[in-house]
């Protein structure tokens, strides 16, 4: 197998995540990093022991080297980078939100399907065992018809006036928060696992913490906030949501995501009603799938491969009782991202498309213009 030379933008929380998953796979190396200032990516690059580092990320597009490119930056950047990405002829993977707006999302969409380069976004929920077991039991009608989905995704790293970071800031991270960076993620991972999709929704955010205190130096996400220099400002984006929504096959439901839940580090939890049955998954607790009947007692399935949907099996790695968590589904999105360039062939339907990301973008545009007009909006999918 030949090695496959590759480099990451954004060294943040998610980048040093991307860096590790990748170097896991023993076949590609990230042999370049870019950050915002040649000062700052020699620093990381010497601490990551990567060899070349780049202050420009289009200088780093210029290297013939380099055949793929991992965007980790924040928000605001991913829609131009990744644009000059797909015009460098380079295989790119993105994080989430795939951009800012769906004007911007639609864009980077068609110019990604008219060449022949691999891309994909990192929506990593779809590549637990037990995600892809409870996937293949709504395709086998093992819980019958879908006929009610509830979600959530809540989380603590905002409880308090005193945390902040860049993603609370539009021009940053966007005109929505909890519902572009833990929301998307809900949103794909109910659509992928059930193969509806949302077509009107009823929402309803709130600002929980309408003022924070912003530090001079803000550090990366998750990490606690500094004490000094802070200055109290005006938050515009959301803490909270909920979400009513109609799925495409008459399916109801409805999705609630926070960042001031306390307690809750990374609760992504789904949980599909069926005709016949009903099945729950939770992310803080991936190994086990909790089954409910009517006449007759719940299961927990665990991830255990005589236990398993064929279809599963590929996404787990060790023996039962040797858990495999968050780092190892990230592991799995680099497997299954890479092996389409390796071996020249369409992308894993288990790797979130540009079409894909497009989409959720869409659902988060009818998701604000429902807040603000406080009334059902249809998902507008042209």
């Amino acid at each position: 197998m030949r090695r496959i030379k590759a480099a990451i933008i954004g060294a943040g929380f998610i980048g040093k995540a991307h860096l590790e998953a990748v170097r896991r796979l023993g076949y590609v190396d990230i042999v370049a990093i870019g950050q915002n200032g040649q000062d700052k990516a020699d620093a990381y690059a010497e601490a990551l022991k990567i060899p070349k580092a780049y202050g420009n990320y289009m200088d780093l597009l210029n290297d013939p080297e380099i055949e793929v490119i991992h965007n980790c930056t924040p928000n605001h950047l991913h829609f131009e980078i990744n644009k000059q990405v797909l015009l460098h002829g380079k295989h790119l993977l993105s994080e989430k939100p795939l951009t800012l707006t769906r004007e911007e999302a639609k864009e980077l969409h068609e110019l990604a399907s008219q060449t022949s380069l691999v891309t994909g976004i990192n929506f990593n929920y779809r590549q637990f065992p037990m995600v892809q077991h409870l996937k293949s039991m709504v395709k086998d009608k093992d819980l019958g018809e879908i006929n009610i989905i509830r979600g959530s995704y809540l989380q603590d790293w905002l409880l308090y006036d005193t945390d902040y970071n860049w993603r609370m800031e539009p021009e940053y991270g966007g005109q929505t928060r909890a519902i572009s960076d833990i929301g998307s993620h809900l949103f794909d991972l109910i659509q992928y696992v059930t193969d509806l999709r949302i077509v009107e929704v009823f929402a309803d955010l709130a600002v929980v913490i309408p003022k924070r205190y912003m530090n001079a130096a803000q550090g990366e996400s998750f990490q606690p906030s500094s004490t000094h220099d802070r200055q109290l400002v005006d938050i515009k984006t959301e803490d909270y949501c909920s979400v009513l929504v109609k799925f495409d096959n008459g399916a109801r439901g409805v999705f609630t995501v926070s960042q001031v839940s306390a307690g809750k580090k990374n609760a992504l939890e789904i949980n599909l009603d069926g005709s016949q049955a009903s099945g729950s998954w939770k992310q803080e607790e991936p190994f086990r799938l909790m089954m409910g009947y009517r006449d007759k007692p719940g299961e927990t399935v665990l991830r255990d491969p005589s236990q398993l949907k064929k279809e599963a099996l590929p996404f787990m790695h060790y023996p039962s009782g040797h858990e495999e968590g968050w780092t190892d589904s990230l592991k799995n999105m680099m497997h299954n991202y890479y092996q389409a360039i390796v071996n020249q062939v369409p992308i894993s339907g288990s790797v979130a498309t540009f079409k894909e990301g497009y989409e959720i973008m869409v659902i988060n545009d009818a998701i604000v213009r429902s807040a603000r007009s406080g009334t059902w909006e249809t998902v507008n999918w042209e």
